[in-house]
């Protein structure tokens, strides 16, 4: 299903109950499961101001859209043919009232927007280090994947100056890393606040953690119920579907 926004290496596909139209590339990047749950987990007022730190195609940031009709979000893109993929997709969507792609470096984010700008920050960074596994040879997927041009501690300290204090931090990271992500946070007075671990089957080691901090929070870090991904016969589980399933508005 190509558009006239479609390029001829992109495929245009409907996602999430025909709700949206998806721009992705057939080759290079395209958006994982991380990405669906982290918008289907963080909750919002629907009138925060909302900042995302590395939107790649856009796809957080056009869920959370259609989630909350009269939510505002800027989503940040290091990549240039990403950047312009996620704006390209904001269009398709007709969410430009909503959405403003921006296209820039986390760390240099304190430059652009005062301190305490946004009430939320978002993110599924990069999560494995230069040292760990075999760097993808294609650029989107390794600066996505690897910590090539930027780390967990780039959103993190990017987070503590855009959010004010009580402002909150959502990410989705791989549990292996967990010791990793709840120090980062700390020493940048995030506090972890929220804790959801998950798994692909039942029985089976965590994959993933959820994890919200606040900014300048005290110490007191809620464990909720692990989410389940597949049943044995390799099915979705009811709270997964709920979980992606959008509102009707």
């Amino acid at each position: 299903m190509a558009t006239a926004l479609t390029l001829p290496d992109e495929t245009c596909e409907p996602f999430a109950q025909g709700r949206l139209r998806l721009l992705q590339k057939r080759r290079g990047y395209r958006f994982s499961l991380d990405a669906v749950l982290l918008a289907g987990l963080v909750n919002l007022s629907g009138r925060e101001s909302v900042i995302e730190l590395g939107t790649g195609c856009g796809i957080i940031s056009l869920l959370l859209a259609r989630r909350y009709p009269d939510l505002k979000l800027t989503a940040v893109e290091l990549q240039p043919r990403l950047a312009d993929l996620a704006r390209r997709n904001v269009i398709l969507n007709d969410l430009s009232d909503q959405i403003t792609i921006l296209e820039a470096d986390m760390a240099a984010l304190s430059r652009i927007f005062p301190a305490g700008a946004f009430a939320v920050c978002i993110s599924n960074p990069p999560y494995r280090p230069l040292t760990s596994g075999r760097l993808n040879p294609d650029p989107e997927k390794a600066v996505a994947r690897h910590e090539v041009k930027g780390s967990l501690a780039t959103v993190v300290q990017a987070a503590a100056h855009l959010l004010p204090t009580g402002g909150r931090l959502a990410l989705i990271y791989p549990a292996w890393r967990l010791a990793h992500l709840l120090i980062t946070l700390r020493t940048r007075h995030l506090e972890p606040k929220k804790l959801l671990c998950v798994h692909s089957r039942p029985g089976e080691a965590a994959k993933l953690v959820y994890v919200e901090a606040r900014h300048g929070g005290r110490e007191e870090l809620k464990i909720l119920p692990p989410l389940v991904i597949y049943r044995e016969d390799g099915r979705y589980t009811p709270e997964l579907e709920q979980l992606l399933t959008l509102p009707s508005w």
